[in-house]
């Protein structure tokens, strides 16, 4: 298990590194015109920094990589899923970013594939599905690989990794939302992982938290930088990959609401919007304003009381799922 004093100095490495890099990039991005220009679906009236996902990116592999070799002189495979499929989501969103700071839409194909590719990269590297206990089996557990269905932890493990990646990304439509979202979700897959004994992610939980935390002190509302789809699909990939290697990773059935409940807000915020374009016959990755931020502000909501109203909303989903493992472990 991982010390006090390691998740301590995780958690003030990786808060500072994004602190101190936002203010930097902010500028580079002005200088350059790497800024989210206004248009009629998006709340900001001025042009706005969009480098952040960078700040996001860097700040939590460098102060992983720097504390585990600082402590263990070694790196974990969680560490390589996270870093290289991380690291192929991060430039395909600094490019879908570019595109649109020039006024022009991505093709959706590319980022579908490349959040493919880095689910595979986890899978590559051990972090996914690997059983779940069924209660009317008289198997303590079931093993996917042991009974040669290995290809079901696999897409099992592609579907949620990719589902969360874009659930994470969806919600990012109001300034501080996906970063307070993700230290919450964070914090509770934190507490599932301290209850657990599951140090590493207890570890890279904590990263999370510190990153996401201090782009939060930028990113709040009136917002001075995006984080971009570089970073919400970065974090969206972070955080599943922690439920993938903690409660998912061998999981009993009950305990499988646990995640899905840690990160509830983007679930059925997405759900929500699937529901309400296929009700209403229109395309399902048409971008519009249908979140459910967007229905709090239409009905009179400003940003800050939206954002606060869904920071409730998620630690009421966090301490319910902290609520059914106590349960579970009784």
């Amino acid at each position: 298990m991982q010390s006090p004093q390691m998740l301590t100095l995780t958690l003030v490495v990786s808060f500072a590194l994004v602190y101190f890099m936002v203010p930097y990039l902010r500028k580079v991005a002005l200088k350059t015109g790497f800024v989210d220009m206004p248009n009629p679906r998006k709340l900001h009236k001025e042009p706005i920094p969009v480098l952040g996902g960078a700040a996001i990116y860097f700040g939590f592999i460098v102060s992983t990589l720097l504390i585990q070799l600082i402590f263990f002189g070694k790196l974990d495979d969680t560490f390589y899923g996270i870093a290289l499929g991380g690291l192929l989501l991060f430039v395909i969103g600094v490019l879908d970013d570019y595109y649109k700071t020039r006024g022009k839409d991505f093709p959706a194909w590319p980022k579908l594939l490349t959040h493919i590719a880095a689910a595979f990269v986890l899978v590559g590297f051990d972090v996914r599905v690997e059983a779940v206990t069924i209660p009317w089996l008289d198997l303590p557990y079931y093993s996917f690989t042991d009974h040669g269905m290995g290809w079901v932890s696999i897409l099992a493990t592609v579907l949620w990794v990719v589902a969360l990646t874009n659930m994470l990304n969806f919600l990012d439509g109001v300034d501080g939302l996906a970063a307070g979202i993700s230290s919450i979700s964070a914090i509770t897959l934190l507490f599932i992982a301290i209850l657990s004994g599951n140090g590493p992610v207890a570890f890279y939980a904590v990263a999370v938290i510190g990153v996401s935390l201090a782009f939060l002190k930028h990113n709040f509302h009136p917002a001075r930088i995006f984080m971009g789809d570089a970073g919400a699909t970065f974090l969206g990939f972070a955080l599943a990959a922690l439920a993938v290697d903690g409660a998912f990773k061998s999981a009993t059935f009950v305990s499988l609401i646990v995640p899905v409940l840690a990160l509830g807000v983007p679930i059925f915020d997405t759900l929500f919007v699937l529901f309400k374009r296929i009700k209403e016959r229109r395309p399902l990755h048409q971008a519009d304003k249908s979140h459910t931020h967007h229905t709090l502000m239409r009905s009179g909501m400003s940003q800050v009381q939206t954002v606060s109203f869904m920071y409730l909303l998620g630690i009421c989903f966090s301490l319910l799922s902290i609520v059914v493992l106590l349960v579970n472990y009784n």
